[in-house]
């Protein structure tokens, strides 16, 4: 018997998960839930499934469910379906606080439930391929530019989009970080819109990255350097290119074969092999926690260099 599953949230990327799930062979979607009934219902009857306003009035109707709903809300409605024996695929980041994800990893520990984060750019291609080749990475560069949307302004740049390529980094990162520095600003919402991090491992390994959702391009990009060898990995063409340089100094330009596909479906089709089997996800709540926690207080260092930069123009700014 197929695992029967729901969505919640039937927003901008609601949908996609909606999609994903409508089309597998491997579920059965049988609700969408939103709090507007409306635009439950309008996608319910699309997919011949039932509407619902409340993640709660899901227990004993379905095996597993993807939150797509705002962040705000991913600690309460995830720990509601966790406690009712419901498996969560949870959208990042898995919490706005480190309380709440800790209440999250906790349900799911308590309640025997498997619990996913999407962190989606795990599941691209490209790095999966890149996982295989990274040994021993000692400088990244990362850049991260999108245009502006209405969508995730209830949480900073750092969160809504950085934190993808910091979960790459720390996942690649053979040192424990021991440096954070961080600058970054306002621009077209009350939160940080672009944003300039450096981390530093005690191994020595270095990341720079930058990201904005007020850019006028899309870019995707991350470049890895190891001894020897400078890997550069584009997410959106899903393509990753060695250069290495052997002992002789010759120097070999191989573009790495990629066998292409849609990072959501890979991702949801790891959620279920999760539920058959009730192994760990790849991508748990304890490894998407400490990413969370890496962004928070990337967030703290941010704030610190607002207000030096707030008592430089109070003090010495002129016209």
């Amino acid at each position: 018997m197929k695992p029967r599953i729901a969505v919640i949230g039937a927003g901008r990327f609601g949908q996609n998960h909606i999609r994903i799930a409508s089309d597998s062979p491997r579920v059965d979607l049988v609700a969408i839930v939103d709090t507007d009934f409306g635009r439950a219902a309008e996608a319910a009857s699309a997919q011949g499934c039932a509407a619902y306003v409340d993640a709660g009035e899901l227990a004993g109707k379905v095996d597993c469910a993807i939150v797509a709903a705002p962040t705000s809300v991913h600690a309460d409605v995830g720990c509601e379906l966790l406690a009712a024996g419901i498996d969560v695929l949870i959208e990042k980041p898995i919490a706005p606080t480190l309380a709440e994800a800790d209440r999250l990893v906790e349900s799911a520990q308590v309640h025997g439930r498997i619990l996913q984060v999407g962190h989606l750019e795990r599941f691209n291609p490209a790095v999966l391929a890149l996982e295989t080749i990274a040994r021993l990475p000692l400088f990244f560069e990362v850049h991260r530019m999108s245009v502006f949307s209405p969508r995730s302004l209830d949480i900073d740049v750092v969160l809504d989009l950085m934190i993808h390529d910091l979960d790459l980094v720390l996942a690649l990162a053979h040192g424990e970080l021991e440096e954070i520095r961080a600058a970054g600003i306002s621009i077209l919402s009350n939160k940080v819109d672009i944003a300039n991090v450096r981390l530093q491992f005690n191994d020595g390994c270095v990341a720079n990255l930058t990201a904005s959702r007020v850019s006028i391009e899309r870019i995707r990009k991350l470049r890895v350097f190891q001894p020897q060898q400078y890997i550069s990995l584009d997410y959106a063409a899903q393509s990753l290119v060695a250069i290495s340089v052997d002992e002789g100094r010759e120097v070999s330009f191989d573009p790495i074969e990629i066998v292409k596909g849609e990072p959501l479906q890979l991702q949801f089709d790891a959620f279920l092999d999760s539920v058959e089997s009730r192994r760990q996800p790849k991508l748990d709540g304890l490894a998407a926690r400490r990413t969370l926690e890496v962004a928070l207080r990337i967030l703290d260092k941010i704030e610190e260099h607002s207000g030096i930069v707030a008592r430089t123009l109070n003090s010495a700014w002129k016209p």
